[in-house]
C-alpha cells in the first residue's frame, strides 16, 4: 500500500431510485485513474457512507476492487456507531480486496481520549491492512491531536498515514515535528493543499477530483515539485470551487459540479437535498464562471468521453 498522491474521496452514485448505480461507479473510478489519481477511497463523508447498508457498502467495495483491476489500491473507509459495526466493516472491506483502510472515529458519540483510542485501536488492529486515521474535528467533534497521533503510530505498525482535515495547517509541521516521516500526511481538506504540501504533507483525499481530475492532479503535482508560480495560478482559478469541499453542503455541490460538467449526478439520500433555489444559482454561477475561464491543461493526455462512463 503505497500512501501519496491524490486518492478520490470518491461520491456514491444513486439512480433514479437512489439505488447504488454500481456500473457508473465502476467507470467513474477508471477514469479518475485514468487521469492520475493514484487510488481509490470509497465510503467516506462524502460518499454518503451514513446513508449506506453494510450490504450496499460490502457491494460498493467488491465492485471498484473488480473494476480497478489492481491498477490502484481501493480504500475502504470505515464509520460506525459502534465499536462491533466498525470492527465488522474493516474485516469485511479486507474480504472485499481493499487494500487499505481510512478510519474515522465513531458518529455521534464524541468521547475522550482513552474511548477515541480503544475505538480506532480496535478498527486498526481488526485487519493487517494499511491504515490512515482519519482527523476531522470540525466534522466529527473528535480531535486527534500531534500528540495522540503520535502515540498511536507507536503502537500499530500497520497506521501507515493520516489524513489531517483540521483545517489548521501548522498540524502537519507539528505531526512530521513528532514522528517524521513514519506517517504518510495526507490533506483532506480542498482549499488547504498546497499550504499543506509546503508544510510537508505527501497526500491529497480530495472532493472535486470527482468532477475535475486532471485539474486536480496538475495542482498536486505542481505543489509538489515546487513549481509555486504554475501552482498558485491554476490554485487561484480552482479556488471557487475547492471552497465547496469546506461547507456543511459539501456533498450536495460536489455532486452539482459533477452533473454540470457531465460526469454524475446531483442525486443524494436523505436526510440530504439536492440544493435549490437562491442557492442553487449561486453555486451555478461560481461553476459556469469556472468553466468559462478553465485553464488549458492540452500538455496533460486528455481520456475519451466514451472512457469516463459519462451520462
Amino acid at each position: 500500500m503505497k500512501w501519496n498522491g491524490v486518492m478520490p474521496a470518491m461520491t456514491t452514485c444513486f439512480d433514479k431510485n437512489l439505488a447504488v448505480d454500481h456500473e457508473f461507479m465502476s467507470n467513474h473510478a477508471r477514469w479518475m485513474l485514468d487521469n492520475g489519481c493514484t487510488g481509490i477511497v470509497l465510503l467516506g463523508s462524502l460518499g454518503e457512507g451514513a446513508t449506506l447498508s453494510f450490504e450496499e457498502k460490502n457491494s460498493i467495495l467488491a465492485n471498484v476492487v473488480r473494476s480497478v483491476g489492481g491498477r490502484a489500491p481501493v480504500v475502504a473507509a470505515i464509520s460506525a456507531l459502534s465499536t462491533l459495526d466498525a470492527v465488522a466493516q474493516a474485516k469485511a472491506a479486507a474480504d472485499m480486496g481493499c487494500e487499505g483502510l481510512m478510519v474515522l472515529p465513531p458518529y455521534v458519540y464524541k468521547g475522550d481520549w482513552r474511548e477515541m483510542k480503544a475505538y480506532v485501536s480496535q478498527v486498526i488492529r481488526a485487519t493487517p491492512l494499511s491504515a490512515m486515521l482519519y482527523n476531522n474535528p470540525v466534522s466529527y467533534g473528535t480531535d486527534f491531536i500531534p500528540e495522540q497521533i503520535r502515540e498511536l503510530t507507536l503502537e500499530h505498525e500497520n497506521l501507515d498515514a493520516v489524513k489531517e482535515s483540521s483545517t489548521d495547517v501548522r498540524r502537519v509541521t507539528a505531526i512530521r515535528e513528532l514522528i517524521d516521516d513514519r506517517l504518510s500526511i495526507f490533506v483532506g481538506v480542498d482549499d488547504a493543499i498546497v499550504e499543506a504540501i509546503a508544510a510537508g504533507a505527501v497526500g491529497w483525499v480530495a472532493g472535486l477530483v470527482n468532477a475535475m481530475p486532471q485539474e486536480s492532479v496538475t495542482l498536486f503535482r505542481y505543489a509538489m515539485e515546487g513549481q509555486q508560480q504554475k501552482a498558485h495560478e491554476l490554485y487561484r482559478w480552482f479556488l471557487p470551487l475547492l471552497r465547496m469541499d469546506t461547507v456543511p453542503k459539501f456533498i450536495q455541490l460536489i455532486k452539482l459540479v459533477q452533473q454540470e460538467l457531465g460526469v454524475g449526478n446531483a442525486r443524494v439520500r436523505g436526510p440530504r437535498m439536492e440544493i435549490a433555489g437562491e442557492e442553487l444559482k449561486k453555486a451555478r454561477d461560481i461553476i459556469h464562471e469556472a468553466l468559462c475561464t478553465r485553464p488549458d491543461l492540452e500538455q496533460i493526455p486528455m481520456t475519451t468521453t466514451s472512457e469516463t462512463g459519462r451520462r
